[in-house]
């Protein structure tokens, strides 16, 4: 199973649309994930058209009509492999802790809010990923996203691409 992983796309007020090599992903993928932030819900019904399939959270900047049509966590089983999908962890100090007492029965936790990408695993194995962001890197040299794989109920093939402008 194919994956593509974003966060924090602030469309249309930090980009006027996702960047095409995203596009593109995402209409190869058999699952979409959006960690939250996507500011206008014509790009929820968007991406929605386009994907296989489509899970997401709202985030911060998300107003009622998101989060009218979106939790504010998600949680979903790919062939044995669970997964919870929330914006906002808090500070990094701490976050794998944090995280690993607040989603015990998780393997994969996907998140967004900072911008920044990670791609840690706490002590009691939970792998913790943000994708950064497609359409606002702030203080990272790329805007970026993330590609996977679920394969025997296992992630592989992680990838974090760069976008170029």
């Amino acid at each position: 199973m194919r994956l593509v992983i974003m966060a924090d796309t602030h469309v249309p007020k930090r980009a006027r649309d996702l960047p095409s090599a995203l596009w593109a992903a995402v209409d190869d993928a058999d699952l979409v994930i959006h960690a939250g932030d996507w500011v206008d819900a014509r790009l929820l019904d968007t991406l929605g058209e386009r994907s296989a399939r489509l899970v997401g959270v709202y985030g911060n900047n998300d107003g009622p009509a998101l989060r009218a049509r979106l939790p504010e966590v998600a949680r979903l089983t790919l062939d044995g492999l669970r997964l919870a999908v929330v914006h906002e962890t808090g500070a990094a100090a701490g976050r794998e802790r944090r995280c690993a007492a607040a989603y015990p029965d998780t393997d994969v936790l996907v998140f967004g809010h900072s911008h920044i990408p990670w791609d840690t695993t706490a002590p009691n194995g939970l792998r913790l990923l943000n994708p950064g962001s497609p359409t606002d890197r702030r203080r990272q040299p790329y805007a970026t996203f993330l590609t996977a794989r679920v394969e025997d109920g296992v992630l592989t093939a992680i990838d974090l691409h760069r976008v170029e402008r």
